[in-house]
């Protein structure tokens, strides 16, 4: 196994571990609005609270499922255009699901490490690992501990993710991890709340740089260190005063490796909470933000040429001067309501001026019984690539099951549960190394009926980037890349010993910048097993992928693919 995949593997596989402590309250999610209004009790709705999640507590009893298994498949791939090259592989895999409930814990886990032997002079041998991760633990009374991950395979198209399997040539690795702890306590009437969150992201993009048109340069991700935390405290509405009353601050940094990038966000703001009702309040904020991006040029060669490196990304001059690409302070302020009318039902949303203009957003979760629910964000914010992306893993619930292409067994873009926000694939956007300011909205809706389990995915996700002016990164300064995606899958039982499942992906892009233009990844599978004995099930499975480029003399590609091995679990 290369050094580059033992890092995220251990580090998810870590958290199966860490899963398995001790513990009493599910910690606070990650992202810049995590800071709540002021207070609450058990009679009112919950604290108006952009960006949490609302993730499972501890429901009693403890359950431990740890299913590793080792894989042999042979799988044959055909260029249905613009080519008709057959391609032959034997792929051998292992892996392991696990899920862990327990009172004060909570964590599920799917990693999967594959070995892929070539037949013939165009098959080509390589190894990748996929995962995902996320669980808590509550190590003391008030402090708990929280870690999540994601390790994916993608193919770059325009600067973007396109999650298709149409070509291999432009296949990318990203890696993921963070962690950190929430504390919580009261010291009489006041509520006192903190949180820590450190992340780490990598993305290995092989020789995907060379496969852009006329060998333009794009200057992929490399990798970033995000830190971030928040603290607060306040009273309750009806405790020091009629209303709720608090104060709360949050530093939010990531260093991104390409050109010394760095984001800086702070903030601190005055909160009062204003019931209205008894399943409805309202919660104005005003305060003062400080938010900064700053960069260095790259190495230039005699004709003034910036200089690019062996990985196909620029070299940075670390002897230049760090120069301001956005630089916003003053005020801010937000006015937000939120609704809960019952325990199944939740809506806030709010509106406000941040980074210098308006802001606003809201989340709406909807569980109209215990087998089906839909869950909506519309977020805005300032991150780089690895930020949004830990974002993204954070919001996801700490009980699911992972939902994989059973040919290639990647990742699809989202995870089968019933809880919370279900899918990651609108951080999945475009991979330029600038940072930018993200405005979209994810959806999810998920439903589990008489042995069928379902969901779909659909999200916009428009990303407006920032760059120094006099560096290299000006070129992107300006430029929008909007995507639009849509995850789908759907799993059944054909008795006692078989089942089948479907998956469905489309991802579209479009961008302002005419060098790349426009992209589109589509594609669909679908699988049926049957278990021979107890722990041996056979496996036929069937996919095809496509990618559009809108650019003159790309071709579109479409693959067909075809399955058929044996898996073995312990």
């Amino acid at each position: 196994m290369s050094r580059s995949l033992i890092l995220p593997f251990a580090s998810l596989a870590a958290l199966v571990a860490a899963a398995a402590m001790p513990g009493s309250a599910h910690a606070q999610t990650m992202g810049y609005e995590g800071v709540d209004a002021a207070g609450g009790n058990a009679s009112e709705p919950a604290p108006y609270s952009p960006g949490r999640s609302g993730k499972r507590q501890g429901k009693g009893g403890k359950r431990i499922d740890i299913a590793p298994y080792i894989e042999v498949d042979q799988i044959v791939t055909a260029q249905i255009t613009p080519g008709d090259e057959v391609l032959t592989y034997t792929q051998l895999a292992a892996g392991v699901d696990a899920a862990i409930t327990g009172r004060n814990n909570g964590a599920s886990v799917s990693v999967r490490y594959e070995r892929q032997i070539g037949w013939g002079g165009n098959s080509r041998d390589g190894d990748a690992i996929s995962g995902i991760a996320r669980g808590y633990a509550t190590v003391l009374p008030g402090l708990t501990l929280e870690a999540g991950g994601l390790a994916t395979r993608a193919n770059i198209d325009n600067g973007g993710f396109g999650l298709g399997r149409a070509s291999d040539n432009a296949r990318t690795d990203v890696y993921s991890v963070y962690g950190g702890p929430s504390f919580a306590t009261r010291a009489g009437d006041l509520n006192l709340n903190a949180n820590y969150r450190a992340g780490y992201t990598k993305v290995d993009q092989s020789n995907s740089y060379d496969t852009l048109p006329g060998n333009l340069n794009l200057d992929v991700f490399d990798e970033s260190v995000v830190q971030l935390a928040d603290v607060e405290a306040g009273f309750a509405p009806g405790t020091l005063l009629p209303v709720g009353i608090g104060a709360a601050g949050s530093f939010y940094q990531e260093d991104v490796s390409n050109l010394d990038q760095r984001a800086r966000d702070m903030q601190a703001r005055a909160l009062v909470t204003v019931p209205l009702g008894r399943t409805l309040q309202a919660v104005g904020a005003i305060g003062y933000e400080d938010v900064e991006i700053s960069s260095r040029d790259a190495v230039r060669d005699a004709n003034g040429v910036p200089v690019i490196g062996s990985d196909g990304r620029y070299v940075t001059d670390k002897s230049a001067p760090r120069v301001l690409a956005y630089d916003v302070d003053g005020l801010l302020w937000d006015v937000a309501v939120m609704w809960r009318p019952s325990r199944r039902t939740s809506l806030s949303a709010h509106v406000g001026r941040r980074y210098g203009s308006t802001s606003f957003g809201g989340t709406l979760s909807y569980a109209p019984n215990d087998r089906s629910q839909l869950s909506v964000s519309v977020y805005d914010n300032i991150a780089g690539f690895g930020g949004q992306l830990n974002r993204f893993i954070d919001a996801l619930p700490d009980d699911f099951d992972a939902v994989r292409d059973p040919v290639s067994g990647d990742l699809n873009g989202c995870v089968a549960s019933l809880e919370g926000s279900n899918c990651f694939s609108g951080a999945l956007g475009s991979l330029r190394s600038s940072v930018f300011r993200a405005r979209g909205v994810a959806g999810s809706y998920s439903v589990n009926i008489a042995g069928l389990n379902a969901g779909v995915g659909v999200g916009y996700d428009r990303r407006k980037f920032i760059g120094a002016r006099g560096t290299v990164l000006e070129s992107a300064n300006g430029v929008i890349d909007e995507t639009y995606w849509l995850a789908a899958y759907v799993s059944g039982q054909l008795g006692r010993d078989a089942g089948w499942t479907a998956n469905a992906y489309a991802n579209w892009l479009s961008t302002n910048d005419a060098v790349f233009g426009d992209g589109a990844s589509y594609g669909g599978s679908a699988s049926y097993y049957r278990l021979l004995t107890q722990r041996l099930r056979a496996s036929l499975a069937v996919a095809i992928d496509g990618t559009s480029r809108d650019v003159p003399g790309i071709d579109d590609i479409w693959t067909a693919s075809a399955l058929a091995g044996l898996r073995y679990h312990f």
